[in-house]
């Protein structure tokens, strides 16, 4: 019989140590990066850890159509509104194509969160009558608005603030009058001084006062004490605390003034605002584009409405004559100054652009925002689910029993049916489950992935599937001794036999995990991302780890001999006497050519 081919197996077989090596610093990579990030253990789903699940079925409203440019909108809208209400942990995420799932970790007001996570968001433009920073912040100057197509110069400043406050823009010169540290801390008082002076109003009638300071209310009685109310809820306002946000201007009146929260980079600051010029829902269009006649960079330009457009020259009419910040108009989403710019002149002709050397992202987040500031669907509660904390305990104990019983049952078959060869087993097994440990543990903040019921089952599943990538690998090399051959070439020979069934095997497996992943919605996916995941480990870990510590074994004598505890015994597996080798001849031998001659 002709001997093993050499090449590609023979080098893998001479050098397992280099696969060895390389799966331990992947091991010792992964787990130095789960305990730096901080996140050492699997972040939980809500029915393991506890909450409130509540599901949207969206509803078409007023000729919007059900598409994923308007879901993943809403969702955006919904994730603001629930870690507004200080969720550190809440997930909103789309299922199939029309439904929106919540889900918010226990210690949350469930009720507050079912109110506000489903109904349309209010977006208004409020002129802003004082500004100071919330702590030893310096506001940057405000990006400016102005008339699209005027002729005026187009100044680029930093944006104030941003869709989910997270505008950063560099700054730049300017032409018009800006915000400035010093008129930022002038007295609160000054602009509620004249309280007396008519404000404008949700419906657009106000006209300007001519003073530098609006005003909070709409009458001289009983203005003092409503403004003594207002500056006193100012001062006391601090933006870079949490609770103070999210109760900051959330369930003010249009046509009532507020005290608000925004942000700029990282530094918080407040706001008093007076009633509402004109609504979110008088915005027909915004959209970001970029200047490519001049310098200002990306812009955000916003169409009105006919009544609309009346609203916002009025408006920009009466701040251009004031002093900073008095000068700015409060873009306010939920009761949150997203952005702030001033105007140096009245704003005609229904069209207007905020520059500010936004980013194109940048442009485009605070397009949406006045675009879709009101959720672009209506929204139908389906369920509300609430999972205690207890319940979700008990689910996960059950579910660990559930893996330890499976693995026991592995291990004891294992330990039973190869002897020896359970130990290659069992160290395969503790890898792949560190491997699925530690990645899963770093998938939790980087994708927001986390472990629920049907992922723990999913778990469970996936040690079965390893235990058959190692079974199929022994009955291989097992094979290979019942017809004679000495345990290393076995390893070797069985090896591309095996390979191929368990890649075959793990695809499968992988492909129906996938297909369930994209045809399934919600927590079942939970199952199907863990299946996949702990198939893919098992491809790596065979490859790796169990094949290369074989190839180490067969040079022991206690596997190499075929110990009758090795699991590798070649008379208890009733072997063929051993294979040897017969020389063929050089060649024919020599003779006459025609029998005749003999």
């Amino acid at each position: 019989m002709a001997a093993p081919k050499r090449g590609r197996s023979a080098s893998a077989q001479s050098k397992p140590g280099r696969s060895l090596a390389l799966i331990l610093i992947a091991i010792v990579a992964l787990t130095g990066g789960m305990f730096l990030s901080g996140h050492t253990t699997p972040r939980l789903g809500i029915d393991l850890a506890g909450g409130t699940s509540i599901t949207l079925k969206a509803k078409a409203d007023q000729g919007s159509a059900i598409n994923k440019a308007n879901m993943d909108t809403a969702v955006d809208i919904m994730n603001r509104r629930v870690n507004g209400l200080g969720v550190s942990e809440a997930e909103v995420q789309t299922q199939g194509e029309d439904n929106i799932i919540v889900n918010i970790p226990k210690g949350t007001n469930s009720k507050e969160a079912q109110e506000q996570v489903g109904t349309t968001a209010k977006l208004y433009f409020r002129p802003v009558l004082a500004s100071e920073p919330s702590g030893a912040a310096v506001k940057s100057p405000s990006p400016s608005a102005s008339s699209s197509g005027g002729s005026s110069p187009k100044p680029g400043t930093s944006p104030s603030s941003s869709a989910s406050a997270k505008e950063k823009a560099s700054s730049s010169g300017s032409a018009s009058p800006t915000a400035s540290p010093t008129s930022q801390g002038r007295a609160v008082s000054d602009a509620l001084k004249a309280d007396s002076t008519p404000s404008p109003s949700a419906s657009g009638t106000g006209k300007p006062s001519g003073s530098a300071s609006a005003t909070p209310s709409a009458s001289p009685s009983g203005g003092s004490q409503a403004a003594a109310k207002l500056q006193a809820q100012y001062a006391a306002l601090d933006c870079t605390k949490a609770t103070d946000r999210a109760g900051a201007g959330k369930n003010a009146k249009p046509g009532d003034p507020t005290v608000a929260c925004g942000q700029i980079k990282d530094a918080w600051y407040k706001y008093i605002l007076g009633p509402a010029a004109v609504d979110g829902t008088e915005v027909k269009k915004a959209q970001a584009v970029f200047d490519t006649q001049g310098a200002a960079g990306w812009q955000v330009q916003m169409t009105f409405t006919g009544g609309g457009a009346k609203k916002f020259a009025d408006i920009t009419g009466q701040l251009a004559k004031n002093q900073p910040p008095q000068n700015e108009f409060g873009i306010v989403l939920d009761g949150e100054v997203v952005s702030s710019p001033y105007v140096s002149t009245a704003i005609t002709g229904g069209q207007a652009e905020i520059s500010g050397s936004f980013k194109q992202e940048e442009a485009q987040s605070l397009a949406n925002m006045l675009s879709y500031g009101a959720l672009p669907l209506s929204f139908q509660e389906q369920s509300v689910t609430t999972v205690t904390a207890a319940l979700g305990g008990e689910q996960l104990h059950a579910g660990l029993l559930a893996g330890a019983i499976g693995l026991a049952l592995v291990v004891i078959y294992l330990v039973v049916y190869y002897r020896g060869l359970s130990l290659v087993a069992m160290a395969s097994l503790l890898v792949s489950a560190i491997l699925t440990y530690v990645i899963m543990a770093l998938l939790g903040p980087a994708i927001g992935f986390a472990l629920n019921l049907p992922a723990v089952c999913g778990a469970i599943v996936a040690i079965g599937i390893t235990a058959d990538s190692f079974i199929v690998y022994f009955e291989r090399i097992r094979d290979e001794i019942r017809e004679g051959r000495s345990l290393r070439p076995a390893v070797e020979r069985a090896w591309p036999r095996a390979r191929r069934t368990i890649l075959v095997s793990d695809f499968v497996s992988f492909l129906a995990a996938a297909v369930l992943f994209i045809v399934t919605v919600g927590k079942v996916q939970g199952f199907a991302f863990t299946l996949g995941l702990t198939t893919l480990l098992d491809v790596v870990v065979v490859f790796l780890f169990t094949k290369p510590l074989m190839t180490l074994l067969a040079r022991r004598r206690f596997f190499a001999d075929g110990h009758k505890w090795s699991g590798l015994d070649p008379k208890s597996l009733g072997a063929k006497p051993p294979l040897r080798r017969t020389r063929r001849p050089a060649g024919p031998v020599a003779g006459p050519a025609d029998p005749k001659e003999a």
